[in-house]
């Protein structure tokens, strides 16, 4: 049993399995940008995933519940009218800028619904009351803080380019790593299984 777990556990079994991971994660990575700036620039700068758009904020206004510089997925497809205080809602200011903030008041006038809504880490409200026709996603919680920074890089042209570029020469890399170290390998076999011949003298 010893014997069987020591073969299991032998150093050229645990370089194999590392091997076979840094593959693999070289592969999903090289996967995970082409989909990343593909779906980015399909969508218009903002990738989308399973029905969820990944938005990117770069403001200090919902600290500490958004930190500056992450990415949040928000669903667009919900109730633009049935939100609640304390809803986090993104919503046009203008026709280029998203703003994403807390509700703190729901404003009805006959058909009409508004939304009165503040920064977490403001001091006052904001000036206008929103139209929930301005309304364009609701915030689902879900963040991953400082990957705007890189979502923004690969809409950059030259972000673009490195990010489809970089994963294919490291995966390069590796594989010519992993080739000269085979050739060691069999070489080192090789000179193992080589007998020297001495020389012996004649016999009289």
């Amino acid at each position: 049993m010893k014997d069987k777990l020591k073969s299991i556990f032998s150093l050229k079994n645990i370089q194999k399995w590392l091997s076979s991971l840094v593959t693999f994660t070289l592969f999903a990575t090289l996967i995970l940008m082409a989909v990343l700036v593909i779906s980015s620039k399909a969508a218009g700068g903002e990738p989308q995933v399973l029905g969820y758009q990944l938005k990117t904020v770069l403001s200090g206004s919902m600290e500490p519940e958004i930190k500056t510089g992450s990415v949040i997925a928000v669903k667009p497809d919900v109730d633009m009218k049935g939100f609640t205080e304390g809803d986090i809602i993104t919503f046009k200011a203008d026709e280029e800028k998203l703003i994403t903030h807390r509700i703190t008041e729901v404003v009805t006038s006959g058909e009409h619904v508004m939304y009165r809504t503040k920064g977490d880490n403001n001091n006052a409200e904001d000036s206008a009351p929103v139209l929930s026709e301005n309304v364009v996603a609701q915030y689902t919680g879900f963040t991953i803080p400082y990957a705007g920074y890189f979502i923004n890089f690969a809409n950059s042209k030259n972000g673009s380019l490195l990010l489809m570029v970089l994963p294919g020469i490291l995966l390069v890399l590796y594989a010519g790593l992993t080739i000269k170290s085979a050739i060691n390998e069999i070489e080192k076999n090789s000179k193992q299984l080589t007998v020297p011949i001495e020389d012996t003298p004649p016999k009289v």
